[in-house]
């Protein structure tokens, strides 16, 4: 399996160093080994996604193994379902993909990662060589139709519509999503009135809802560690300078973690 063009929507060839499709487009591969499939047209701005600072705080935090309560959980799903082929959209710099990556190869099969984030591929390229890593658009996946055994979508957006596309009858997608008291004690140092998250599903045309689980487990943070997850949330661009103050002196920040995921299998035809 290779990618789409983009821009034509023909299937690319792999040849040394970039991919090719019958119409004369070319994608040249990074130095990293990733490829950019994000013309500009499709950009809603100069560098879409996360910036590098969010890669470089989210790489630390997820390298000291907070959020692996979530990755096992996910993996053991995958472990069950034993898919060959696998999409982690909104990869980031890699951290997840790199551990479904693990269990994919018990099928010899490929893990593929994309972000619409140059930098967060960047980051994902350079240390996971094990997994074919692309910069795309999560609403315009570069895959053919029914071509992929299972899809992890973790905070990431994506429509239906795509999703349906590119998995394979029976085949399933596996959501990661907040819930409900996630990350509670970090809002509440930056907003006034802390708001749950709905708890409530989302709905993916052409899927069943098979199975749901709610993960969480309790944090204690040294100062640096709670700066590290204020900086790779959107919470960031809302936080005071009081707020990054306090975090910074921290020597226990006790803070929540809740998370939904739900496995979605494809319909298969009737």
């Amino acid at each position: 399996m290779s990618y789409l063009c983009p821009l034509c929507h023909a299937p690319l060839a792999p040849q040394e160093r970039s991919f090719v499709c019958p119409q004369g487009h070319q994608f040249d591969k990074a130095k990293e080994g990733y490829v950019n499939l994000l013309p500009v047209q499709h950009k809603r701005s100069k560098d879409p996604g996360d910036s590098s600072e969010m890669m470089v705080a989210r790489r630390a935090f997820l390298d000291a193994g907070h959020y692996q309560p979530l990755r096992d959980a996910i993996c053991q799903i995958l472990e069950q379902a034993a898919p060959s082929s696998l999409l982690d959209i909104g990869c980031g710099e890699g951290y997840y993909t790199a551990g479904f990556a693990q269990i994919i190869a018990q099928q010899e099969g490929t893990t593929w990662g994309l972000d619409v984030a140059k930098v967060a591929i960047r980051y994902a390229a350079k240390r996971y060589s094990q997994v074919q890593f692309c910069v795309a658009s999560s609403h315009r996946l570069p895959f053919n139709d029914q071509s992929l055994d299972a899809v992890v979508r973790i905070f990431a957006p994506c429509k239906a519509q795509e999703l349906a596309r590119v998995v394979k009858p029976g085949g399933i997608v596996i959501t990661a999503t907040p819930g409900p008291r996630h990350l509670m004690q970090l809002k509440g140092l930056i907003y006034d009135n802390v708001v749950l998250h709905s708890a409530e599903s989302e709905s993916l045309a052409g899927f069943i809802a098979e199975q749901t689980q709610q993960i969480s487990w309790p944090m204690t943070l040294r100062g640096n560690e709670a700066v590290a997850l204020l900086q790779m949330t959107p919470f960031a661009w809302r936080a005071r300078p009081e707020v990054w103050q306090a975090l910074t002196a921290e020597t226990a920040f006790h803070c929540e973690t809740d998370f939904i995921v739900r496995v979605w299998r494809r319909e298969t035809s009737a």
